[in-house]
C-alpha cells in the first residue's frame, strides 16, 4: 500500500513531465511574438479616441445622442442669396431674437436648415460681424436666468432640499462655463465688470 500510494506520488508529481498523449501534452500555451517588450499590446492602453464618449456633467448619461444634420448642400428651397439671409439675420437680431431663436425662424417659416450651408458661417458669426452679438454668451445667460429662478423659488420654499442641490449644480456649471468664456475673452476678466454682468458670479 505504502509503495503504490509513492507510485502516485512519482506519477502525478508537478517535476515530473506529462505523459505522451495526456490533455497536458496536447496543450500547449500561446508563444509569445518575436520582438522586443515595447511590441507587446498594453493592457492598460487607453481605448481608440472614436469610441471615447464623453459624459454628460451632472446625468449618469455617456451623452451619446447627437443632432443628424439631414443635408450635406443646402436644399432647393434654401438656395437663396447668402446676402438676403445675411440680412434677414441682422433684422430678427435688432427685434430681440436670441441666435437659437433666430434659426428656429429661418428653419421653420423660410426652409434653411442650416444657415452655416447657405452663407458659409454660423449665425453667431454673422451676428459678431455686423455687431449685433448678445453681450453675454447665449448657454451662460440660460444658466444664469434658471439660478435665478430656482433662488427665487427657494426664498419662499426653504425647505426645498433638492432644489437647492440643484442649485449648487447650476451654480457650478456657471462659473466653469464663465471661466471658458474668460480665458476665450468673450466676457470681461474684470471682476466687478464680470460680477454685475453675472450675477451669480
Amino acid at each position: 500500500m505504502w509503495r503504490k500510494w509513492q507510485q502516485g506520488l512519482k506519477l502525478y508529481s508537478p517535476l515530473k513531465p506529462p505523459a505522451r498523449g495526456t490533455w497536458e501534452s496536447n496543450f500547449q500555451l500561446p508563444t509569445e511574438p518575436n520582438g522586443t517588450d515595447d511590441d507587446k499590446p498594453s493592457r492598460l492602453s487607453s481605448p481608440p479616441k472614436n469610441l471615447i464618449n464623453m459624459g454628460r456633467m451632472h446625468a449618469p448619461g455617456k451623452g451619446i445622442s447627437s443632432s443628424a444634420l439631414p443635408y450635406a448642400a443646402p436644399p432647393f428651397l434654401a438656395q437663396g442669396h447668402p446676402e438676403d439671409v445675411v440680412e434677414h439675420i441682422h433684422k430678427l437680431a435688432r427685434k430681440g431674437l436670441t441666435p437659437s431663436q433666430i434659426g428656429v425662424t429661418l428653419r421653420d417659416s423660410h426652409g434653411i436648415p442650416q444657415v452655416r450651408f447657405v452663407t458659409g458661417n454660423k449665425i453667431l458669426r454673422i451676428l459678431k460681424s455686423g455687431g449685433l452679438a448678445p453681450q453675454i454668451p447665449e448657454d451662460l445667460w440660460h444658466l444664469v436666468k434658471k439660478a435665478v429662478a430656482v433662488r427665487k423659488h427657494l426664498e419662499t420654499n426653504r425647505k426645498d432640499k433638492d432644489s437647492k442641490f440643484r442649485l449648487i449644480l447650476i451654480e457650478s456649471r456657471i462659473h466653469r462655463l464663465a471661466r471658458y468664456y474668460k480665458t476665450k475673452q468673450q466676457i470681461p476678466q474684470h471682476s466687478s465688470t464680470t460680477r454685475r454682468l453675472l450675477p451669480l458670479s
